[in-house]
């Protein structure tokens, strides 16, 4: 039984987070006195073996605004030797050597330092300074008081993302909860070093049971991590599937499927089909487990189709139709390629009221945004000429590089010319609220979600 009471979101059972041998160069051995106004420069001096990365003249401002992730072309030197290893705490300092913050080192990858706090943070609050375990605590608690205030987790929505990387400060780390379960997705070397103390820190989250670490193995060889795809062990006792609702409607979610399991960062997209969708004929193109598709049918719509071309998926969603008693003469979900589902759909004239596209990241590189602005425009311009005339198009691009180049809606025009329609746009939307995004971190940005009318 799903356990949906809005509860007191702090972290709970007090205890303190499991501490690392004395000789770890991220233990205080003193605690800065309160209201001190102690500077990252002075807690250092009673660190040993400290090293301080520089950077480039004209390199910092950008650093001084929140960017976290430091690369390597940005550093000038580093002092200090030995020198700093994978996974060690080290100064950021300016072109004067002057420290204007300090993060996680990293001797492999291309981001050389995921910035962790700053100067002026440091010195307004010295708690945590140069001390990982008190700022995991410390992020993870304040990453709960905000989606509390967003109204996460509710009555009718138990499925949310907890900790979104750079948008909750903790660059690399995302933390999904699904009723009992939270899946932890790890993609800097940092993380697998402090998976105790993430896990532990999460196992204290109201309502969550079981814990599933998902290392992202391809980015974390890109930081110099060999990690095994064999499992973790310590999620043995996790189950494969869960039962989860968001808006009212339930889910089965496979811990298994693509990212973390679910795609969260659609919830307030899927909601608005469902309000738009009574008495239509929806068609919902790579539905996936049938999030949009679910929404239309239980918003009223006469008719749902739903078209992905992966059958696990389409098995979940299948049994989603079961989970929420729906009607199965009024939704049903085929296992069909996308393009050729809806060229053939086209040749046969056939078209739909609403139709919702949101496709795979077809541009995970800036270096293959021109051939995925074909894909995207080839797609897209099928969707519209099944669209009924007047009718809406939802469409979704899941590519940073795509969100971030803002060429999406060219594409779009593009399409419509190709399919020739003409298009409005009625609404334009990205990730859900609690998947925040910090504006000095652009690169965060990822979700582009157009609803259109198509004339």
């Amino acid at each position: 039984m799903l356990r949906m009471q809005l509860l007191p979101a702090r972290l709970i059972k007090p205890r303190a987070i499991p501490s690392r041998p004395a000789s770890s160069a991220l233990l205080s051995s003193s605690s800065p006195a309160a209201g001190a106004t102690t500077t990252l420069e002075d807690v250092a001096a009673n660190r040993k073996g400290l090293a301080k990365v520089v950077l480039k003249k004209g390199k910092t401002q950008v650093f001084k605004n929140g960017n976290p992730m430091v690369y390597s072309g940005a550093v000038d030197r580093i002092i200090g030797r030995p020198p700093p290893k994978t996974g060690d705490a080290v100064l950021v300092a300016d072109g004067s050597e002057r420290a204007i913050g300090w993060g996680m080192y990293n001797s492999v990858s291309m981001f050389c330092v995921r910035l962790m706090q700053l100067e002026e943070e440091a010195a307004r609050d010295p708690s945590y300074a140069l001390n990982m375990e008190k700022l995991l605590e410390a992020r993870l608690d304040a990453a709960v008081d905000l989606r509390q205030s967003m109204g996460l987790p509710s009555d009718d929505t138990n499925v949310y993302r907890l900790v979104n990387s750079e948008g909750d400060r903790l660059s690399g780390l995302i933390v999904d909860v699904f009723g009992d379960v939270a899946v932890i997705a790890s993609s800097a070397a940092w993380i697998e070093k402090y998976k105790q103390e993430i896990e532990f820190l999460v196992g204290r989250v109201r309502n969550v049971n079981h814990i599933k670490w998902r290392p992202s193995i391809d980015i974390l060889k890109e930081e110099g991590l060999e990690i095994s795809d064999q499992g973790d062990p310590g999620s043995s006792s996790c189950p494969g599937r869960v039962k989860v609702m968001e808006n009212g409607i339930c889910y089965l979610i496979s811990l298994e499927g693509q990212k973390t399991g679910f795609y969260a960062d659609q919830r307030e997209s899927r909601r608005l089909i469902s309000s738009i969708s009574r008495d239509r004929r929806v068609l919902d193109v790579c539905c996936y487990s049938g999030g949009f598709a679910l929404n239309a049918s239980f918003g009223g719509a006469k008719d749902v189709i739903g078209i992905d071309s992966s059958s696990p998926a389409l098995e979940l969603a299948k049994e989603n139709i079961q989970l929420n008693k729906l009607d199965p003469g009024r939704i049903s979900f085929l296992r069909e390629d996308a393009t050729e589902f809806m060229k053939g759909a086209a040749a046969r004239n056939e078209s739909w009221d609403v139709v919702i596209l949101d496709p795979p990241k077809l541009a995970p590189r800036r270096k293959v945004l021109q051939s995925a602005s074909g894909m995207y425009r080839n797609l897209n311009s099928l969707a519209m000429q099944i669209t009924k005339r007047g009718g809406l198009l939802m469409t979704c691009s899941c590519s940073g590089a795509m969100t971030q180049s803002g060429l999406f809606l060219r594409v779009l025009q593009g399409a419509a010319s190709m399919a020739g329609r003409r298009i409005t746009v009625l609404r334009q939307a990205g990730v859900a609220c609690d998947h925040p995004i910090d504006p000095s971190y652009p690169e965060g940005a990822y979700l582009t979600n157009f609803l259109l009318r198509v004339l």
